[in-house]
Parts: C-alpha cells; structure tokens; sequence
C-alpha cells in the first residue's frame, strides 16, 4: 500500500512543489481544463485542494452497491481486499492459515478510539463510501473504474479497518451529516475525505462543500500527497 506523506518543512514542501509544477497548475486550475493523467502525483495543501474540488449537486440515481465489485483478490494470493486490510492494519498480526484464515490479531479503530481483539468484529469502510461515490460522479464510470475504486489498495487512507457499529453509524453519510465520534481524528478524517474525493476526481456538493470548509478552519492545513487514480 502506498503511504501518504505529510510535508512539513518549508523548504521541502516548496522544493517538492517546484518539481510537480506543471501537474499541480493543472491541479489547481479553476477551469479543470486538462485533468491530471492519472499516475501523476501531486503534493498540495489540503486547504488548497478542497478550494479546488468541484462543487456539484448530488444523485444517486441507479445506484446499485453491487456495481462497485469489492472484496476481490486482485493478486491471486488468497487474501481477498478486505483481509488485505486487515493485515496491514493490525495493531497485533493475526495468524494466517490456509489460503488467508486469519486468526487472533488486534486492531485500532479511529472512528471510536477502540482497540479490537479478533477481526470479528471489524468492518472495512470505504472512507468514501460507494453510494457517495456513485452521487459525486461514479455513477458515470466503467464497470472497471468503480472495482479499482471499490478495492483501492494503492492508497492507505481509501479504505479502513474499524468497529463495525462505527461503520453501520456511518453507513454512506458525508461529512454534513456524520463524523467520527473520536473527535481527536476528525482532521486526519477531513485530510483523507478531501485527498481521496481529488485522487478519484470525485465532485462535492454544496453542503459538503460547507461541513469540509467548517472542519478546514478547525484543522491544520497540512500538504498531503496523492497518485492521480483517473
């Protein structure tokens, strides 16, 4: 899985900045006239990145969770997307038997700041859900793109290990109407809500523009970087 990276340091950030230049003035462009080929990678301040996403009223029209194919085993190694998680994710590793039975491990769920013993009683959430997801534009997508998207293991912060009662309370809400509980990860949940809406070229909607503006002026405007996925 790809990390994501927080730039710090002036000097870095702008030296970085000056070497992705090209990609990011077309990042940052206010017409989005020529998108970023996907596999390009970008290195922005979140805050910039959210005054940067479109800003598009949502439906959900059609919306079928079975047209995102998730939980595949994409390398053919066994492990299908969700115990992929699992195992990075663990706090504790379990045990791996067979083809990928897993067995014991702990875990740290963010949303609740609860640590679980046995992957029981953990779900793998889509940080953006895939009903969000369809509302703001991949409704539009190939069948191909919504799998890539549905079992994203290319970026760390696109999908998560955490209670399951965190996740049914979540369920497919955007920031206007949920946020952790945790109150202590709601920056790292707007950071990563915002990066991952910019790698997937997904839009916002009004209200959501509002809520992400609202936890932008409470958060530190840190640079995130992020590989282009369309």
């Amino acid at each position: 899985m790809t990390c994501h990276v927080f730039e710090r340091a002036p000097v870095r950030f702008l030296a970085t900045l000056a070497a992705t230049g090209a990609a990011l003035a077309t990042l940052v462009s206010p017409t989005h006239a020529a998108p970023a080929e996907p596999g390009t990678t970008h290195t922005i301040p979140v805050r910039s990145l959210l005054d940067v996403l479109p800003v598009k009223d949502e439906t959900r029209d059609g919306y079928q969770r079975d047209a995102f194919k998730h939980w595949v085993d994409a390398d053919k190694d066994g492990c299908s997307t969700r115990k992929e998680v699992l195992l990075e994710e663990a706090v504790n590793a379990p045990g791996r038997t067979g083809r990928c039975t897993l067995t014991g491990g702990t875990w740290y769920s963010p949303y609740d700041d609860t640590y679980v013993d046995g992957a029981r009683g953990l779900d793998i959430d889509h940080l953006v859900p895939l009903a969000e997801a369809w509302d703001s534009g991949a409704g539009t997508w190939t069948a191909a793109e919504r799998e890539a998207y549905a079992n994203d293991l290319d970026d760390q912060r696109a999908l998560i290990a955490v209670t399951a009662k965190s996740n049914r309370s979540k369920a497919d809400q955007d920031p206007t109407t949920w946020q952790p509980p945790a109150s202590t990860y709601r920056c790292q949940y707007f950071t990563d809500w915002v990066t991952i809406k910019s790698r997937w070229g997904l839009a916002i909607d009004p209200a959501e523009q509002q809520a992400l503006t609202n936890l932008a002026d409470a958060c530190p405007n840190e640079p995130v970087t992020f590989e282009q996925a369309r």
